[in-house]
């Protein structure tokens, strides 16, 4: 970076996402965040000119006025961060998940144009990407993948509606199969085909549970719980933010019992781990996160830290 300050322009800083990147930086002293006077925040012209002016410009906004001011942006040799999902799957774009694979930050380090995972894909490409990795899931195979989130992951509308009295409890949504999410799941997991995505919303803030059943007509050779555990704290050895639980942890259940969603809320965690019954061959992976934390913002910001040079947990929680 060309100053002692990284200059930061977060596009859409009002929204759930961009609030919380916000929140993140704002007190840095190796940050400078840029802003725009509220007359100016719908000037194309004006957010192109510092956007220009920073050394990243973080982008908050719908997928429409995302591609609106990559266009007029051009090769403008600024580093973007794209929290939308308009370039999530996209040619020449980086996905901003660093412990996608063991070479994927150096990936992020050669990059100028970085798409933000989002929330539900984080959980289940950390889930079945090292298990195609070492074959214990086919990639020819269609596996399911159910989630919970708080309501703030539907943004703005969504949190107005959970606002209100008489809101629904929990609710399953994306009947059409046809989920935003799926592309990147399909992309980055290393699966041939997309997955069934079966995502829902419950009546608290944040928090999410991603799970996925390893069943046997996925699996590409045969395996047990503790195989499946093993594989997956093998790959995430020594990482940060993504760690593994032992196999068939029940500390962390409450009363021995339930697995809650919201526990890792305003952390940079994911918490990954695996139930199996051996006896019957059925096997359970779950990843649990915050869909504000790593699963938008803090995931955000550690590309952020990693781009500037600075420790990735600078500004981060950990559980």
């Amino acid at each position: 970076m060309t100053t002692n300050k990284t200059k930061i322009f977060i596009d859409g800083q009002h929204g759930t996402t961009g609030l919380k990147i916000h929140e993140r930086l704002k007190d840095r002293p190796d940050i400078e965040l840029l802003e725009l006077p509220m007359a100016d925040r719908k000037d194309l012209g004006k957010r192109v000119e510092i956007a220009k002016s920073a050394d990243i410009a973080v982008l908050c906004l719908p997928d429409a006025a995302v591609k609106e001011l990559m266009a007029a942006l051009g090769d403008a040799d600024v580093c973007v961060i794209d929290a939308s999902t308009a370039h999530r799957v996209a040619d020449g774009w980086t996905y901003g998940f660093p412990e996608l694979s063991k070479a994927h930050r150096a990936k992020l380090m050669a990059s100028n144009r970085i798409s933000n995972p989002g929330c539900y894909p984080t959980g289940a490409i950390a889930l079945l990407r090292p298990l195609i990795d070492a074959g214990i899931v086919r990639a020819d195979s269609t596996p399911a993948v159910f989630g919970v989130s708080g309501y703030t992951g539907g943004g703005k509308e969504l949190i107005a509606v959970h606002e209100q009295p008489g809101v629904e409890p929990f609710g399953l949504y994306g009947m059409e199969l046809t989920h935003k999410h799926v592309p990147e799941m399909k992309k980055y997991s290393g699966l041939a085909h997309t997955p069934l995505f079966v995502p829902s919303v419950g009546h608290y803030a944040q928090g999410m549970l991603i799970m996925v059943p390893i069943t046997r007509d996925i699996m590409g050779k045969k395996a047990k719980a503790a195989d499946v555990q093993k594989t997956l704290a093998d790959y995430y050895a020594g990482e940060k933010f993504v760690t593994v639980r032992p196999l068939a942890d029940r500390s962390w259940l409450e009363r021995d019992r339930f697995l809650r969603a919201d526990r890792l809320i305003d952390t940079n965690s994911m918490e990954l781990a695996v139930y199996g019954n051996d006896a019957d061959g059925n096997i359970l992976a779950v990843a649990s996160l915050d869909n504000l934390g790593k699963g938008a913002s803090g995931a955000a910001v550690q590309v952020i830290n990693l781009k500037t040079g600075v420790d990735e947990a600078t500004g981060l929680a950990i559980a």
